[in-house]
């Protein structure tokens, strides 16, 4: 018996990890008031599969499956589209509408270092702000949340609007773009070899194929060189880019937002600004997060597509950024008291366990019946520094034994006298 390939099970240190990590993340999205959700991870094959959700390459990663009355279903790949269906399917939602969702998603991948087959995806979105005000908002996010990691990161960032209209002006016909797009993604991990050779595969005209090889060589391809290089300055796709760029700037995140010309993402629902976050330090070569703007899929799915659904979303990767931290020593949490029945005061022991937790007490209790010394000693192990003895006399008497294991005193006293030492004591 084993686990399924790309599926792993957390406990102890590196859950306790895990959690922290969630748990900065979410007070992070909270402060900048944004609402949890909790989306199906069960769904029709036909949603996940449309062509305006994640497109034919995801379909080749998609778990499918089939219930007992013969409906074709699907498990989430990602948080976006179960987004996406909730703001369709519920037109009376208020916008701007915020939310957040840390949850598990499932593809049938190949796995690698960071990359699992069901993995926890932590999700920011939202739906009704046209301007750049909300990747701003998105960015700051990450960069607050990753402070708070202590992880350097760079955010780079494009425009896909912007890149689909340089790649026209380089040549490349409108039914084409996406699909150079999503090759050029992949540059630094295949180089320019394989990237002229996929292009020629993908039946890209020499013309076009010799422009976008001449970008990509391109020393320092920054936006003003690209847009003035093919008359771009005043298209639409640069305006868009220039409006954020401004608006970073003022933020004071031009240092660790990048501009990347040729970054696409691989999805292909994006429809303007794109980013990734990457280690600043560059110890970790995989992306930690990433997302951008996808103003079409809700109208889509709602059937509308005449109204217009203002979206933009960031992603974080849990289990890259679990790699960044693996090595980083965490304490688990322990309790504060212990409590130990000597003889038949079980009873009594979890009575008083009940009450010190009902005042907030982080408690544990002896269960193993083994020798007072012995559980003494794995207290004491364990950093604890008060244990609670409950002996006969004692539960006859309606009082405990309140041993401090730091002072090496040991008191009679009432459970609520102890409450008020433990928690005096700790805060």
């Amino acid at each position: 018996m084993q686990n399924v390939k790309g599926t792993y099970d957390f406990f102890g240190a590196e859950q306790a990890l895990r959690s922290k990590v969630q748990s900065v993340l979410q007070e992070v999205f909270e402060l900048y008031d944004y609402g949890r959700m909790e989306s199906t991870i069960l769904n029709e094959l036909d949603l996940l599969a449309s062509k305006y959700a994640g497109g034919d390459e995801i379909m080749k990663e998609m778990y499918q499956l089939t219930d007992q009355g013969k409906r074709s279903l699907g498990l989430r790949y990602d948080l976006t589209i179960p987004f996406s269906k909730v703001v369709a399917w519920n037109p009376g939602i208020e916008l701007p509408f915020r939310r957040y969702e840390i949850g598990k998603v499932f593809r049938d991948g190949p796995v690698k270092k960071g990359r699992l087959r069901e993995f926890l995806q932590c999700d920011v979105d939202v739906v009704g702000i046209e301007g750049p005000e909300a990747e701003a908002e998105l960015i700051l996010i990450a960069v607050e949340a990753f402070k708070r990691l202590e992880i350097p990161i760079v955010l780079k960032w494009n425009n896909r609007r912007f890149l689909g209209e340089l790649l026209e002006a380089a040549g490349v016909a409108e039914d084409q773009k996406l699909s150079v797009m999503l090759t050029l993604d992949k540059i630094e991990k295949i180089g320019i070899g394989a990237l002229i050779e996929e292009l020629r595969d993908k039946g890209i005209s020499e013309t076009a194929i010799g422009a976008i090889s001449e970008l990509a060589v391109m020393e320092e391809p920054s936006f003003q060189r690209l847009s003035g290089l093919y008359g771009l300055e005043n298209s639409r796709g640069s305006m868009e880019v220039q409006a954020l760029q401004q608006l970073l700037d003022k933020l004071g995140l031009g240092q660790t937002c990048r501009f990347d010309p040729f970054l696409s993402r691989g999805l292909s629902f994006y429809t303007g600004t794109v980013y990734e976050i990457f280690d600043a330090e560059q110890r970790y070569g995989s992306s930690l997060g990433g997302g951008g703007r996808y103003d079409a899929i809700i109208g889509k799915l709602a059937g509308r597509e005449d109204i217009q659904y203002p979206t933009a979303g960031i992603s974080f990767g849990m289990e890259s950024i679990m790699e960044m931290l693996k090595e980083r020593p965490v304490q688990l949490p322990l309790p504060l008291a212990a409590v130990i029945p000597i003889g038949d005061t079980m009873a009594e022991a979890l009575k008083a366990a009940a009450e010190l937790r009902a005042s907030g007490i982080r408690t544990s209790v002896e269960m193993g019946k083994r020798k007072l010394k012995k559980a003494l000693a794995s207290a004491a192990s364990k950093g604890i520094r008060y244990v609670i003895l409950v002996g006969s006399e004692e539960a006859e008497a309606g009082i405990l034994r309140l041993k401090d294991m730091s002072a090496v005193s040991e008191t009679l006293m009432s459970v609520q006298e102890a409450i008020a030492v433990i928690g005096k004591e700790n805060g």
